[in-house]
């Protein structure tokens, strides 16, 4: 059954009420309620059209966080062949917020790398919520130095609220996890491409985004704090979060923009959650454009181009 968001209760009384009516046509084989049910649909349908035509910041962060979008596992599942995870930091211990590993993308061997946040309160809790720890970052480090030293592109998917700000993890050297994540990123001599597939928050995407290019899901986020933590500050009250949502200009359509990424991936009319399979195969194809672009560039013109593109950030769309 959907989950529907606050913003979409219209759509979820009319999409009940034709369910309900089909599942007793189904039992009577009425065929006026059939026809009833295929009206509401009708009317669904235009509904869902109009929610979805301009989206709100605030909105777009509800959908971008739906709890049935498709997860870093089940892009790995569908998109790779040969997967073999690879765990651990060789230093503390297996983050499980991070999932990475060795693959084959279009018979093409490549690391890939993500944040996991899981699907139901069992895996949520292992994959904490997707917010990685130091050894989070560091394992990515290790993974991202294997596949330099073997010549693999890096294929990297985000999804996270943040890094974890527990005292074990600020204990463990958070922020310089982060940092050398990020630094490794800025040295590696392969393709790196980064995917935002639903949140990206703060430096803990950062770490994983600091890419050759960089592409959003059209109702994805990606920002330097939650407009919750960003109105908390600011208005010491987490419910203007709709205005701070606003003011962060954290929607896939400002940052293409503003030059933080260079490319959109149309979702489903919905969002992710209503098809999986149009949203994974989407993604796919511009991974494999992306990986098309990067494909004759030696190692010094990949880090190059990587550094340069971090250095222009800020040059776009300030005249708005």
């Amino acid at each position: 059954m959907t989950q529907y968001m606050e913003f979409e209760k219209p759509l979820a009384e009319i999409e009940g009420k034709a369910e309900e009516l089909r599942a007793m046509a189904r039992d009577s084989e009425d065929m006026d309620m059939t026809k009833e049910a295929a009206a509401l649909d009708a009317k669904a349908a235009v509904i869902l059209k109009d929610l979805y035509k301009n989206l709100t910041p605030w909105r777009k962060c509800q959908v971008a966080r739906h709890p049935e979008r498709p997860h870093c596992q089940d892009y790995v599942k569908a998109m790779f062949t040969d997967f073999t995870p690879l765990a651990g930091d060789r230093n503390f211990a297996d983050d499980h917020a991070v999932i990475g590993g060795l693959a084959r993308f279009n018979d093409q061997p490549v690391m890939v790398i993500g944040h996991e946040k899981g699907n139901d309160t069992k895996s949520r809790i292992e994959r904490n919520f997707g917010m990685a720890r130091p050894e989070g970052y560091r394992k990515a480090t290790r993974l991202m130095d294997i596949a330099n030293r073997f010549n693999l592109p890096v294929i990297t998917l985000v999804d996270t609220a943040g890094a974890y700000p527990g005292k074990g993890a600020e204990e463990r050297g958070q922020s310089e996890a982060i940092a050398r994540t990020t630094e490794k990123c800025l040295q590696i001599g392969v393709p790196l491409i980064s995917v935002i597939i639903g949140e990206g928050g703060s430096g803990g995407a950062v770490a994983f985004a600091t890419a050759n290019r960089v592409a959003m899901l059209e109702h994805s986020i990606y920002s330097v704090i939650s407009p919750e933590g960003c109105a908390s500050i600011l208005w010491k009250d987490a419910e203007k979060m709709r205005e701070a949502a606003e003011a962060l200009r954290l929607t896939a359509q400002d940052l293409k923009q503003l030059g933080v990424t260079d490319r959109i991936i149309p979702e489903p009319l919905g969002g992710a959650h209503r098809d999986w399979p149009a949203t994974i195969e989407a993604v796919s194809s511009e991974i494999a454009s992306m990986l098309k672009e990067l494909g004759g560039q030696d190692a010094k013109a990949l880090i190059k181009d990587r550094r340069q593109r971090f250095l222009d950030l800020g040059s776009k769309g300030l005249a708005t």
